[in-house]
């Protein structure tokens, strides 16, 4: 009979991969969705709340250079956007992040403006320095991910081109 022998432990982790895959699968769809709501709806609903900013990124993919979309977070600082690239704390930087890496300028849509910016990938000490001082102090719980990730959470800040 399918299941004997399984401990309650065993199910969970067969739950679990299926759950894992499942939430890639939504991850996707649901970036997708953000994309369609954000153009449809020129960003206003894009924010869960006053204090997270979102915006919307569109860069040419680095194998295809065929554009791609994303929605990602941002701070506003006196030297540009920063971007950072948790990836819902997966192992390897998410794609746009490497998208945004391998492109001279970027499509940047905040609410309906739209501005053609320069990514300039921070190293550290710089990039530690904004990490811990400027992202984490704006919303610890962002570091939950990078502890996920077990990487360096790769940072940007977006200048105009």
């Amino acid at each position: 009979m399918r299941g004997e022998g399984l401990t309650l432990a065993g199910r969970r982790r067969t739950l679990g991969v299926g759950v894992v895959v499942m939430g890639k699968r939504m991850l996707r769809v649901g970036g997708r969705i953000g994309v369609w709501m954000y153009k449809t709806l020129d960003g206003r609903w894009a924010s869960g709340s006053k204090d997270v900013h979102v915006l919307m990124l569109t860069t040419p993919g680095r194998r295809t250079g065929v554009p791609r979309s994303t929605c990602v977070r941002y701070l506003d600082t006196p030297d540009g956007l920063l971007v950072w690239g948790t990836g819902s704390g997966s192992p390897q930087d998410p794609d746009w992040f490497r998208n945004l890496r391998a492109a001279q300028t970027t499509d940047v849509q905040i609410g309906a403006v739209h501005t053609t910016m320069r990514a300039r990938e921070l190293t550290d000490p710089e990039r530690h320095t904004v990490w811990t001082d400027v992202i984490l102090r704006e919303d610890p719980r962002i570091g939950k991910y990078a502890t996920k990730a077990q990487r360096t959470i790769p940072v940007a800040v977006l200048e105009p081109a």
